[in-house]
């Protein structure tokens, strides 16, 4: 029994934080505005930066990687089986953010709080995948594109950073990171589409 409570004193939590929807209240802060009606109606860093500026932007970004973060950092100390917990963390945290149940289940792409959330499980893999989408968006200026790579790069680079380190990480924390990954890919689809028609916006 303390096995299972222990698993929804973890998830709901996860979930509830991932769930604040930061670039939301910037856009009724700043401009009293629904983000969701304006721009691309993406709930996330990149939308916020087209609509408000990078003066809102930026905290939003910040906001999005810390929440992932931190829950990662706090639930996954519960129980002696700590990479379960850090799971459901990721996981929860992830979805929150990209399902709020603050806006209608509505929500953002889940790039900043992935970034957040593995940055506490697989610091170097994070800093290699930081390395990749900033030097694809300085080439292409589409934020979408260098997202994508991102997030298909962070499994590979948990594998070199675990070569090169000689550490190991949990197996179960590899799968995770290839199913939420996916599941950035999977939010992109409409950017995606956009792309293959030539019709993506560029962010400078």
């Amino acid at each position: 029994m303390s096995f299972v409570w222990n698993i929804l004193l973890v998830s709901f939590p996860s979930y509830l934080i991932g769930a604040i929807p930061s670039s939301y209240i910037m856009g009724k802060l700043v401009k009293g505005i629904d983000l969701r009606e304006h721009g691309s109606g993406n709930l996330g860093a990149a939308n916020t930066f087209r609509v408000l500026g990078k003066k809102a932007s930026i905290p939003v970004l910040l906001f999005d990687i810390s929440k992932g973060f931190i829950a990662v950092h706090v639930f996954s100390t519960i129980g002696e089986e700590h990479f379960i917990f850090a799971i459901l963390a990721i996981l929860f945290a992830v979805l929150g953010h990209n399902y709020s149940v603050f806006v209608g289940f509505s929500g953002g792409k889940g790039v900043g709080t992935t970034t957040g959330a593995f940055l506490a499980v697989a610091p170097e893999a994070v800093a290699m995948c930081f390395v990749l989408w900033l030097l694809i968006l300085i080439s292409v200026r589409i934020v979408s594109v260098a997202s994508i790579a991102g997030a298909v790069f962070l499994l590979p680079a948990i594998l070199i950073s675990d070569r090169l380190l000689g550490s190991e990480t949990h197996i179960s924390i590899m799968i995770l990171s290839l199913i939420v990954s996916s599941l950035v890919v999977f939010k992109h689809r409409s950017n995606i589409m956009r792309l293959r028609e030539g019709k993506e916006s560029k962010l400078f």
